[in-house]
């Protein structure tokens, strides 16, 4: 017996000691550590949480949070604005809507300001709880964009934005969203275009105040400066810009555009910045299709110094850096098979949604959406539904049933950059035939790459994505063997083609083109794979 106990004994000891390891700070995390379209992160922290949130554009519901507790690894768990009260998007154009929020945790609420570009300007909303609910907007008058939020150690509360040429900041009642002071351009920056996306910090009795400059595209950057008055001047940081990829070749440079940043300190004193970028493909010229996604970099910030961001400003996909604790979240499910009330949190609409279009529950097991009399090229709430392309890699699988009686009615897969930018992989009737058929919309260029008549209204649709191409494939409900039906380049749908600020979305979605119908898909389900390591 006491063999046996001294066995157990040892046996828990090792799972002990082996829990705590685990707790213990690693060395080593991939960048982008939120992927695909994610961009403009804001980050705070309580006690040991980490919530983060990000812009979403024309997409409903709008402004996605995240939660982590090592900011390696984390999981959505809601968005910020979920109502149309919150958030009217009608006819938001492309890149339009919500532009570069902030989110900040004072005094027991969590805060998120953000500029609806489309309607209504400037705003914050509040919750206890970042997961939601949160309330209505409260309205500031202050015509600039990507505002953020400071409290400062007397009790005032100060808004500040990008106003032209520079930064501006403005004394706001935080209870009415009320001005109540005047707007004072307090630094330009260093002299990059659009000087944006501040944020400011109080630190060592210095203000410190981080921008975005260059322009979110190639030459952007993160700089910083400081001050002992919050109007300044502020004194630029000799190491500026403290971030930027700009003109970098090697092994970085497939990270390009990198700004647009946040700092946090973590609960052990560490210093981090996340900070948006992208990921470029092509040898010859570059292009990027995934969007701005969230990147992490360790931070050197010494007591009355300057920050400075992993070393040389420059971060890798792999970072040989030590890390927090590390906690993992449950891997999302790779199969939906749609049998909940309710979409997950990855899905999200094209503008508000006409909400009697879908149901979940009218055919449990599937998701039944109903054809919209708009297009996917129209700046409109089309029925759609979609998620972020999250990997160049990736292979997406629907199973489709459309009940359909006219030649115009249509249902399938899209990948859309925007409405003048998506490849669309769609089930429809062609006279007495049923066909599958791809079609290409760049710019004012539309033609159907390909068609394929098929023997029933049941097929199942995929489509397979690597870095310089889609691969588009049908089959039967049956799927024992797909049939390719033609391959698109992936440069098409790049930001650098189709322009905007966000990402592909592969979306499942139904239209009429235009002519009254109540044509009926029913999505089975869908299943998203990536090669992510």
């Amino acid at each position: 017996m006491r063999s046996s106990h001294f066995s157990i004994g040892v046996v828990r000891l090792i799972m002990i000691f082996s829990v705590c390891v685990s707790m213990h700070a690693q060395t080593g995390y991939k960048n982008p550590v939120i992927r695909g379209f994610n961009p403009d992160p804001s980050i705070c922290r309580v006690e040991d949480d980490f919530y983060l949130v990000t812009s979403s554009f024309e997409y409903f519901p709008g402004l996605p949070i995240y939660h982590s507790k090592d900011l390696v690894n984390w999981r959505q768990i809601g968005h910020c604005l979920t109502r149309d009260s919150q958030l009217p998007l009608h006819q938001a154009p492309a890149s339009g809507g919500l532009f570069a929020p902030s989110l900040r945790y004072h005094n027991g609420l969590f805060y998120v300001v953000c500029t609806n570009t489309s309607g209504g300007g400037n705003f914050y909303c509040t919750a206890t709880d970042p997961a939601g609910p949160w309330s209505e907007p409260v309205w500031v008058e202050i015509n600039s964009i990507d505002p953020d939020i400071f409290w400062d150690e007397d009790g005032k509360t100060y808004f500040v934005t990008q106003g032209g040429e520079g930064i501006r900041v403005t004394e706001i009642d935080i209870k009415t969203g009320k001005v109540i002071g005047p707007e004072r351009l307090v630094w330009g920056g260093i002299g990059g275009r659009f000087p944006e996306a501040p944020h400011i910090y109080k630190k060592d009795d210095f203000y410190y105040l981080m921008l975005g400059e260059g322009g979110t595209e190639y030459m952007h950057s993160a700089t910083i400066g400081r001050s002992r008055n919050i109007y300044g001047p502020y004194e630029s940081c000799p190491l500026n810009p403290i971030l930027t990829h700009a003109n970098r070749r090697g092994q970085s440079s497939s990270i390009q555009g990198t700004g647009h940043a946040d700092l946090i300190q973590a609960q052990d004193g560490s210093w981090w910045m996340v900070f948006l970028g992208f990921r470029v493909t092509h040898q010859w010229a570059y292009y990027h299709v995934l969007g701005r996604e969230t990147f992490l970099a360790p931070v050197d910030w010494p007591r009355g110094g300057w920050p400075q961001v992993n070393g040389n400003g420059t971060v890798s996909l792999d970072m040989n850096v030590p890390t927090l604790p590390l906690h993992l979240f449950e891997k999302t499910p790779v199969r939906v098979d749609f049998d909940d009330d309710k979409l997950g949190f990855e899905w999200q609409y094209l503008r508000n949604p006409v909400r009697e279009n879908y149901s979940l529950t009218e055919k449990k097991g599937f998701l039944q959406m109903t054809a919209s009399l708009f297009t996917l090229n129209e700046a409109e709430s089309v029925s759609f539904v979609g998620r972020r392309q999250t990997e160049h890699g990736f292979t997406a699988t629907t199973s489709l049933e459309f009940d359909s009686s006219d030649d115009n009615e249509e249902a399938g897969m899209t990948l859309i950059q925007n409405n003048t930018h998506h490849y669309d992989l769609l089930l429809k009737k062609s006279g007495e035939q049923i066909i599958v058929q791809l079609r290409v919309r760049i710019g004012s260029l539309a033609y159907i790459a390909a068609e394929q008549t098929v023997s029933d209204n049941k097929v199942l649709l995929k489509i397979e994505g690597s870095p310089y191409q889609y691969t588009f494939y049908f089959a039967d409900a049956k799927g024992q063997k797909y049939t390719e039906l033609s391959r698109l380049d992936t440069r098409y749908l790049s930001t650098e083609v189709a322009g905007g600020f966000t990402g592909v979305m592969i979306g499942l979605y139904a239209s009429s083109n235009g002519k009254p119908s109540q044509a009926k898909a029913y999505y089975d389900w869908f299943e998203y794979q990536t090669d992510e390591k």
